[in-house]
């Protein structure tokens, strides 16, 4: 009986045995894989690119702006010019001035400024103190308290 028992025991190991052959045989043979798709990915350069471009546009815009400005103010400081020009000739055009009248003689009138004074040197007396200190101009300069005659 031992026999038989050794014969099954040896039948039921053989049985396992191809058994766990079959399994070792089949997971060495692995499936037929599925074709694999790339997964998008994202280059720091194109977000670079689009940074840049943008800069780009700002100081292109910037660059833009300041020419306008330019032009503008470089527009207002000539008309500025042209008007100040303008009325420098208009100021400058000849206008004609009368004739003088030969038939009477011409005699200037005299006004007061124009009338040489005489200093009083020998008038100035002790009393006035501020005239006879200080240096000879200002001796010589007027005072209020004396008065000045006329040159006839």
């Amino acid at each position: 009986m031992e026999r038989v028992n050794t014969k099954s025991s040896l039948k039921t190991k053989d049985v396992l045995k191809e058994r766990f052959d079959d399994k070792t045989k089949a997971s060495r043979k692995s499936p037929p894989k599925e074709k694999t798709k790339p997964q998008e990915f994202k280059l720091h350069t194109q977000e670079r690119a689009v940074k840049r471009a943008m800069f780009n546009y700002e100081v292109t815009t910037k660059l833009y702006l300041m020419e306008l400005q330019k032009r503008q103010e470089e527009k207002l400081i000539k008309m500025i010019e042209e008007e100040e020009i303008r009325l420098l000739r208009k100021e400058m055009v000849p206008r004609a001035q009368l004739m003088p009248y030969f038939d009477k003689p011409f005699s200037p009138q005299r006004t007061n400024r124009t009338v040489p004074r005489e200093s009083c040197l020998h008038m100035m007396s002790s009393k006035c103190w501020s005239c006879t200190s200080g240096n000879a101009f200002y001796n010589m300069h007027q005072c209020g308290h004396q008065a000045l005659n006329p040159i006839k």
